[in-house]
């Protein structure tokens, strides 16, 4: 099946400081695994040549458990890259650490009423309401496609229920390409009055370790911002099975219509994401790594290496880009390229050597704490 080219809408974004000028991306099955830049007659390019020794020096390998090894720590995360054939002609998809696939239901969902989308400041709300095909076509119009890939899929699942979470589970088990699941347990709980499984610690367990017991596939649960702490949280999610957390999801929102008599989305609430949500994101990584051993993947608000050395000081051993793909579906690749041209500066044989740098020696008071008001 060939890729086919999807339109792409600016978003505001915080300047690359770090990003080298931008060339043509590469196709997938370029050799070497660079993107190929104009070489004088006289002999390759020596920005190429650097980028190719300094990914040969550096081990970016990442060890989610349970047999996930990423080439390296940089992902696309749900929602912002489709199934990840709607990028084929734009991005190398075998450059990328792994791909987490658009959000998967049982059955199909045609998403929220429209407006969905709308512009903030430093970021993007978002209303579309897990709209998808329903797991079963996913798995028949995307999975031979990603069995092609080197880059590893991970299904983001989404549900109201812990069947619906189990059930789509046990669907994806033993598919091929289907490398890992991502729970989205930001949903609401039917049969607890519309509660989020995110923001209870008991209700986050049991749809863990249901899903656990329905699957033997890598199993990362990803973590909601909406919470006064963490850590709790965290930790039942990790005593329930996860391989690995995920962190954070969006941050509920509203915008406010011109004329000012109505929300602007349709649903009225959206999800916050890009740079804006960064702090927040650093604040949920830092709290969680102190308090689980299973990896933390890192979301929220990265457009720069800079942000990547960031989330890795405060113990996440990854991270996803998202909304920044929106404006600049080429960063991701990108950053795979200044990551280990920076560890090979700085002497470094693998970037490991840069995670948890931040993090203090024994486990600090909640930030529900930490952030009150002292004269």
């Amino acid at each position: 099946m060939r890729p086919k080219r999807r339109a792409v809408t600016a978003v505001p974004r915080t300047p690359d400081r770090n990003a080298t000028p931008a060339r043509r991306p590469a196709r997938r099955g370029t050799t070497g695994g660079v993107a190929p830049t104009v070489a004088p007659a006289s002999g390759p390019s020596r920005t190429a040549t650097s980028a190719r020794l300094a990914l040969e020096s550096v081990d970016l390998t990442v060890d989610l458990g349970r047999g996930l090894v990423l080439p390296n720590p940089i992902l696309v995360a749900s929602g912002t890259f489709g199934y990840g054939i709607e990028y084929g002609d734009v991005v190398d998809v075998d450059r990328l650490g792994g791909i987490c696939c658009k959000g998967t239901t049982l059955k199909p969902r045609i998403g929220n009423p429209t407006p969905r989308v709308t512009e903030t400041p430093a970021g993007m709300l978002n209303s579309i309401g897990l709209q998808n095909p329903g797991v079963d076509a996913v798995i028949e119009k995307y999975a031979g496609e990603w069995t092609t890939w080197k880059a590893p899929v991970l299904v983001n699942v989404a549900g109201e229920s812990v069947h619906d979470y189990v059930e789509v589970a046990r669907r994806l088990d033993g598919v091929p390409g289907v490398a890992g699941i991502e729970l989205n347990i930001s949903c609401p709980n039917v049969g607890a009055g519309g509660l989020q499984f995110a923001i209870d610690a008991g209700a986050a367990a049991e749809v863990t370790a249901a899903v656990r017991r329905a699957t033997d596939l890598p199993l990362l649960v990803k973590l909601s911002p909406n919470v006064a702490d963490i850590r709790p949280i965290a930790r039942a999610i990790a005593d329930a099975g996860a391989d690995a957390l995920t962190a954070i999801n969006t941050l509920s929102g509203i915008a406010v219509a011109p004329g000012r008599r109505k929300p602007l989305l349709g649903n009225i609430y959206g999800g916050l994401s890009g740079p804006a949500v960064k702090p927040v994101a650093l604040r949920i990584v830092y709290e969680a790594s102190q308090v689980v051993k299973i990896p933390v993947v890192a979301i929220g608000g990265v457009t720069e290496l800079a942000d990547v050395l960031d989330f890795l000081a405060v113990g996440a051993v990854a991270v996803q880009v998202g909304t920044a793909i929106f404006a600049d579906p080429t960063l991701p690749v990108r950053l795979v390229d200044q990551l280990a041209a920076e560890c090979a500066e700085r002497g470094l044989t693998s970037y490991r050597e840069l995670i948890g740098t931040a993090l203090p020696a024994k486990a600090q008071r909640p930030s529900a704490k930490g952030v009150e008001y002292r004269p």
